[in-house]
């Protein structure tokens, strides 16, 4: 079974001249609103969004001295990716004992605000039902493509698995949205649809084409 350790950790290059690896503070400001709209995405809800998004932060805290000038947002998409599958596969919460309180406060109020990013990663009802029904690993493999905007190869890097594999994951995933969002077809169609905010097209739209 593929784990956070196995996956999780950046790819090794040699470490520029001059070269300073970031911050915790720094860590917190700039990713902390980004992993939790990705937390709420693959979870659903605010209160499994927060516990995953504070495991991600744990194991973020932990591999910081191992960290490689690299691309930090595919780092974390890693990470926050296979603790959730992970936190799914084992139905137990990984304990969250290794930040201050203070760094714990700080991952409580991210910035923006709570509100507004729970606001950013809100869909429909329908939809975040449907997507509550995809088997982990499809809602996985849709999430990262459809709505992070991921291309399959980065979304098999993310997921440590071979891109045929993403490419089923995907396809399957996507033919279950598009069953469970028909009634969307008649009245909203994907050419003509325009929902608030792209993420919503990007989930319908391949979903009720059946875009492969």
């Amino acid at each position: 079974m593929t784990t956070t350790d196995e996956v999780g950790a950046p790819e090794q290059q040699p470490i520029p001249e001059g070269w300073v690896p970031p911050t915790w503070e720094e860590i917190v400001e700039q990713h902390s609103a980004r992993v939790y709209r990705l937390a709420y995405r693959l979870t659903g809800n605010v209160h499994d969004a927060e516990d995953l998004t504070h495991d991600v932060f744990v194991r973020v805290f932990r591999s910081l001295g191992t960290y490689r000038p690299g691309t930090f947002e595919g780092w974390l998409h890693r990470i926050t990716t296979n603790v959730f599958l992970d936190k799914m596969r084992r139905k137990q919460r990984i304990r969250f004992d290794a930040l201050s309180d203070e760094a714990s406060a700080r991952l409580a109020s991210p910035t923006p605000g709570p509100e507004q990013t729970v606001h950013d990663a809100l869909f429909e009802d329908d939809i975040q039902r449907a997507l509550d029904a995809l088997q982990p690993d499809f809602r996985a493999a849709v999430v990262l493509c459809d709505i992070e905007g991921l291309g399959y190869e980065e979304v098999a890097a993310t997921l440590g698995v071979k891109l045929g594999t993403v490419r089923s994951r995907i396809h399957r995933g996507r033919a279950q949205l598009r069953e469970a969002l028909a009634h969307r077809a008649p009245t909203r169609p994907a050419v003509e649809a325009k929902p608030a905010g792209g993420l919503r097209s990007r989930v319908t739209g391949p979903a009720l084409q059946g875009t492969p």
